[in-house]
């Protein structure tokens, strides 16, 4: 079998040209690894009478008529569209438990982390502004809002607890 190797590796340039005129370079080495792969393990169809580069060229024509066989009884290719499709946008349903969920987070924070993560986030003021308007200094206005932040990130990942009562 050591002949068998040496001389299917003689003709993998000639078979590599061959696949490049059949598919051109880009799905080449793709067609010569499946047609050494099929050689390989039918190796004992071959007699050794004939020339392998032949068989070898059969083989691979034979991988390469059942490709664009194949291709042609395929369903046509159809490109999905760049917009996320109907199905897997978030419905309104999910959107108002998204806002019901971030309204019960808010309801948790502070009334000072509420009123400077709503004047920041929502209202869109800058620190100055905030600071102005709550009558505190800047350097407050950051850490309420870092805290307001980093407490309304804890409770969204936290699933909400509920608020049971015992019952005897």
């Amino acid at each position: 079998m050591a002949d068998f190797a040496q001389l299917v590796t003689e003709q993998i340039p000639r078979l590599r040209r061959y696949a490049r005129a059949l598919v051109g370079s880009q799905r080449a080495d793709d067609l010569v690894q499946d047609c050494l792969e099929r050689a390989w393990s039918r190796r004992r169809l071959w007699d050794g009478r004939g020339e392998l580069r032949a068989w070898l060229f059969t083989v691979m024509h034979n991988l390469y008529a059942n490709s664009v066989r194949r291709q042609a009884n395929a369903p046509p290719f159809e490109p999905l569209p760049d917009e996320e499709p109907p199905a897997l946008a978030p419905s309104r349903h999910e959107a108002a438990l998204e806002l019901r969920d971030l309204q019960r987070a808010l309801e948790y924070l502070s009334p000072e982390q509420r009123e400077v993560l709503l004047l920041v986030g929502l209202e869109q003021l800058d620190y100055a502004d905030v600071a102005t308007v709550l009558d505190i200094p800047p350097g407050t206005v950051m850490s309420r809002l870092a805290r307001a932040r980093e407490a309304l990130r804890r409770a969204l990942r936290e699933p909400p607890r509920a608020r049971l009562r015992r019952v005897k």
